[in-house]
């Protein structure tokens, strides 16, 4: 690690003790403050003893965990220690933990995302903290004259039960950093685990809900500058002039800059460079298409049926299967562009001196950021250190580095630390969206009402692949076609929470329902019917795991009591989305004529949980993420320019609207397989298949309040039914 690194560590352990909340501030898990610790080694790893990368014991006996990847609610600075304490046998309520700055030389994969934190680390993690443990034993070891075998770990201590002697992490932190670490080491059986699997709070509860913790709106640096940028206010146009004589001329500006397709004011506070932003005079001039939503509307349409198609999957003979169908299905179903709309907006903070770059603030992609920069300014990585606050959310946004390096080349223009925010509004108008999309789906059914041919085309903005087309039902039918088309657009889009399948999996889920009540068939059943077709006689490479998908679908119908209730609707959805398998059971009930959702279960096979509380909360937020968007949530576009700009036209779901919510995990013994995301894409589907149950009318596009089951006042329908399952399958199956 070069000199300025470790500079740059020091500085930023110190500035952070000073600020009073601090960007390496050490939590405990019971809730006592913890000073930031004084000493940072080669590694990172504050403390006496530094074992590797991942953690050090002090002569205290406090363990400092360092936590690499981004916190930003996914409760990672919780699990991510957890795994290494249960390894190690520490004492749970002294241990520490704080978040790691970027450091890609002692840290593989510093990146919130894709729902894989865990599972790519999940073995890292263990045999960081089951090394340290070694050590310790065989430091106690050769202090007692003993052989290693005789010696155990437990709660913080080291164990001789030969001799009842103990010796405490603490007491021999020293002497067995100094130990060799083991080329091999053997973890613990999962049946030992006394952390993992357990319910544990947050690391940092007390310090979000007491308004310590540091977010990147929160840094402060003594002297640094603020701004905010004027972007084109529409998709499609580029700054014509300039004219900022009046905004210069108000208090407290320091400069105005135009830069790329930017102007940037530049002052002493974030309130003052907001109000002279409103006087800047800015010409605009088309610069390639203009777009609108009803564009969008017209050009789905059209693609839909011309659209030069890429063909992503074909088994068998689709074209015969529709021409001999005894019934064939035809449905379309369409979502919007939504915002990420994290409630912290996007900001960072950045200071670009002759010697190297400082970069401090909230990013799921720390590594990618620091290549930005360091590609746009030509200065090598090693020049460059990234800190990372907590997030105040991303949801896919924060994947992005155009805001890091926007700060960046500022900082770099102007010649002084700066940091940049946006505000909502420019959040909305000028952020990165998650696309829109319309789906064609067309199914084919025999007379038994088996289903002999699946059609699937997307139309996707900037989305190139719109679609999974290995997932369920893919393999499970014997003539399927899946194709592509995609309309490029200037308007920016990216990731948002479970690419593609945030969508996706409502429209196939759905339709899937659709394809069930027209072969007469409880759309269970019709599920389970399709996997073991996929297990006895799999068309094409079948890349889910069956045993998996029908373990939560079993699971969710048990739970839920499906098919058994009255005077409810329920409706049913699976999906495999990011390794993990989760279904879900909706309850709608009827109020003054329009279906409420009242209850969802929810099923998850996400492999070996860490941390209970932490993965209900998962399951819980990824509900309502889900629920929330499907309901409300639209973005839409007029000449290139967002109609809605702030929280008061862009609709979110209400605390009153969250219905209650039943998580349940399948303990299966596999390793992590990640829990981020896989929650939110089969709700749409439970959701709007239990409004078909209530009302007998199915809602295709999102939002569903824009639909006209919302909008009619007609009393429930109730005329779907679901068979039962077979009592035998469910007792085979059962699990807790």
């Amino acid at each position: 690690m070069s000199t300025n690194n470790k500079n740059n560590r020091r500085e930023f352990l110190k500035m952070s003790a000073l600020t009073g909340g601090g960007l390496l501030l050490g939590f405990s898990w019971f809730g006592a403050d913890a000073k930031a610790p004084a000493v940072v080694d080669k590694a990172g790893v504050a403390g006496t003893g530094a074992f590797n990368s991942y953690l050090s014991i002090s002569t205290d006996g406090t363990i400092t965990i360092l936590s690499p990847n981004p916190e930003l609610g996914q409760n990672i600075m919780t699990s991510f220690p957890m795994i290494v304490a249960e390894e190690l046998d520490a004492d749970w309520t002294k241990v520490k933990v704080i978040q790691a700055p970027l450091d890609t030389k002692n840290f593989d994969r510093q990146v919130t995302g894709g729902s894989g934190a865990v599972p790519h680390s999940w073995k890292l993690l263990r045999n960081a903290g089951a090394t340290a443990r070694h050590m310790l034993i065989q430091a106690a070891a050769q202090r007692w004259n003993v052989l290693p075998e005789e010696c155990t770990a437990n709660n913080g201590f080291v164990l001789h039960s030969k001799s009842s002697r103990k010796l405490s992490f603490g007491d021999l932190a020293e002497e067995a950093s100094k130990i060799p670490a083991p080329t091999e080491i053997k973890l613990k059986d999962r049946k030992d685990f006394k952390l993992i699997g357990k319910e544990i709070k947050n690391v940092a509860n007390k310090d979000i809900v007491t308004g310590k913790g540091l977010f990147g709106l929160d840094f402060y640096r003594e002297g640094m500058l603020f701004a905010v940028l004027q972007r084109p206010p529409a998709f499609g146009t580029k700054i014509k002039s300039v004219d900022a004589d009046a905004a210069k001329a108000l208090p407290g500006i320091v400069d105005v800059v135009t830069f790329k397709n930017n102007v940037a004011v530049v002052g002493k506070s974030t309130w003052e460079v907001m109000k002279a932003r409103k006087v800047l005079k800015i010409d605009y001039e088309k610069d390639g298409n203009i777009e609108s939503s009803s564009d969008h509307d017209q050009l789905f349409k059209s693609l839909l049926e011309t659209g030069t198609a890429t063909v992503r999957r074909k088994d068998g003979d689709t074209e015969a299967a529709f021409k001999n169908a005894d019934k064939t299905i035809k449905s379309e179903y369409q979502c919007p562009f939504l915002s990420h709309s994290p409630m912290e907006p996007m900001n960072f903070f950045a200071h670009v001196r002759a010697d190297g770059v400082e970069l401090v603030g909230p990013t799921q992609t720390p590594a990618s950021a620091r290549e930005a920069t360091s590609k746009l300014l030509g200065i090598p990585e090693d020049k460059i250190t990234l800190n990372i606050t907590r997030l105040g959310g991303g949801f896919g946004r924060r994947l992005k580095t155009d805001y890091v390096t926007e700060a960046a080349e500022l900082s770099n223009l102007i010649k002084a630390p700066v940091k940049v925010i946006w505000s909502r509004e420019d959040d909305m108008t000028g952020g990165s969206y998650r696309p829109a999309v319309r789906y064609r789906f067309e199914a084919a059914l025999d007379t038994s009402g088996n289903m002999i041919g699946y059609k699937l085309r997307g139309v996707g903005i900037n989305s190139g692949n719109c679609t999974r087309e290995d997932n369920f039902p893919s393999g499970a039918v014997d003539n399927l076609l899946i194709d592509t088309v995609e309309h490029v657009s200037p308007i920016t889009t990216g990731a948002w929470r479970a690419p593609i399948t945030n969508f996706l999996a409502f429209a196939e889920q759905a339709f899937l329902d659709e394809v069930a009540h027209a072969a007469g068939k409880d759309p269970v059943q019709f599920r389970l019917e399709l996997l073991q077709k996929a297990k006895k006689a799999p068309v094409g490479e079948i890349k889910y795991d069956i045993d998996r998908m029908e373990g939560v679908i079993k699971l969710a119908v048990e739970k839920s009591g499906w098919g058994s209730k009255k005077g409810i609707s329920q409706g049913f959805s699976v999906y495999f989305s990011h390794r993990s398998y989760v279904a879900q059971v909706c309850e709608v009930a009827m109020k003054s004529g329009k279906p409420v959702v009242k209850k969802i279960y929810a099923a998850a096979d996400c492999g070996q949980v860490v941390n209970l509380s932490g993965a209900r909360q998962q399951v819980r937020g990824g509900i309502v993420d889900g629920l929330g968007h499907a309901m409300f949530g639209k973005l839409s576009f007029k000449d290139g320019a967002t109609e809605q700009k702030n929280f008061d036209t862009y609709r979110l779901i209400r605390m009153k609207e969250i219905p209650e919510i039943e998580p349940y995990f399948v303990d299966n013994g596999i390793d992590p397989t990640g829990l981020g995301e896989p929650a939110l894409p089969p709700t749409g589907g439970a959701v709007a298949n239990a409004i078909f149950a209530a009302t007998g009318k199915r809602v295709k596009n999102q939002p569903f309040m824009e639909e006209p089951v919302f909008k009619s006042s007609n009393k429930a329908i109730n005329k779907t039914k679901h068979s039962k399952l077979p009592t035998s399958s469910l007792e085979r199956e059962k699990r807790s």
